[in-house]
């Protein structure tokens, strides 16, 4: 009998296909049954609370270096800050140092050390005074390679502030926070052309309405480049002070002028090297070590790994 017309002509499955099998879909039903499945399945993501609120940055070391200006991987400031303030509070409870400790410490430090170095690199005042601006949130290995290039560069003043906030950038993009040290360099460059004839001053008021100089900044240059007894209080020299109780303070300024009243004159020069010193590779943030601190019996620390 012949087919009717218009009614769709029978075909015979393909060899090896099974009678079994699902028609195959199209790519538009593909593409829906997929879209479907994913929206069924994926729940979206939810910002932390803290984030939502704009009270803390977002988890992770990168997420939060990022956050405070960093470059990738500098989230170890924030710890050793943890452990800086842990020892401010222990600082507050302890029995300060008497005059014959004080004297012990830095009279055992001279033994070891009677000439301690700074470990930034630099030429003269000038190449000083940049490298210690650059150091704000660096380590001093990563500043010394970014200065090789640039005091080779630019070794004087006039030739940084020739050489611009760009040109300047170029050199120091590995620190973090280098746009705005760039632009502090290149000001402060321009400043000690047209108020100092383009000699670092060897006055603290002088130096610290430079951009970008501080009072630390300002204590280094006046100890190293000028051989004045000013101790520059970083974050390693705070700690220290703090944990074994020899200059408790709350803030640097207050470390500062405890230990300019009760350090002895003939230690003042070389104090605050002593003390970087000890507190980065000894006295260290995270993990002290105290088997060969040469100051460990007038520590106070209590927690002190022995």
């Amino acid at each position: 009998m012949p087919a009717k017309a218009g009614a769709p002509k029978a075909t015979a499955p393909k060899t090896g296909a099974s009678l079994a099998s699902p028609a195959p879909a199209t790519k538009a039903t593909a593409k829906a049954v997929s879209s479907t499945k994913a929206a069924s399945t994926t729940k979206p993501r939810k910002a932390p609370a803290s984030t939502r609120s704009g009270l803390a940055p977002p988890k992770g070391l990168k997420a939060k270096a990022e956050a405070a200006g960093l470059a990738p991987g500098a989230a170890k400031p924030r710890r050793r800050a943890v452990a800086n303030a842990a020892a401010a509070v222990h600082g507050r409870t302890v029995t300060p140092w008497s005059d014959e400790d004080i004297f012990e410490a830095f009279s055992r430090f001279e033994q070891l050390n009677p000439e301690p170095k700074g470990e930034l690199e630099y030429h003269d005042p000038f190449t000083l005074l940049v490298a210690v601006v650059l150091s704000a949130q660096a380590t001093d290995v990563g500043v010394n390679k970014a200065t090789r290039g640039l005091f080779a560069a630019a070794p004087t003043p006039k030739a940084m502030f020739a050489l611009g906030e760009e040109g300047v950038a170029q050199f120091i993009r590995t620190l973090g926070l280098y746009r705005g040290k760039a632009k502090n360099v290149v000001e402060l460059s321009r400043l000690l052309l047209e108020k100092h004839d383009g000699v670092v001053p060897p006055d603290r008021e002088a130096l610290e309405a430079l951009p970008g100089v501080g009072r630390k900044t300002a204590n280094v240059v006046l100890n190293i480049a000028s051989g004045l007894p000013t101790i520059a209080v970083d974050t390693h020299l705070f700690r220290v002070a703090n944990r074994t109780g020899l200059a408790p303070g709350a803030t640097p300024l207050d470390v500062e002028l405890a230990l300019e009243k009760r350090i002895p004159d003939r230690f003042k020069l070389h104090a605050h090297h002593w003390l970087i010193l000890h507190g980065r590779y000894i006295c260290k943030a995270l993990r002290p070590d105290c088997p060969i601190c040469p100051i460990n019996d007038l520590c106070r620390w209590p927690d002190k790994p022995i």
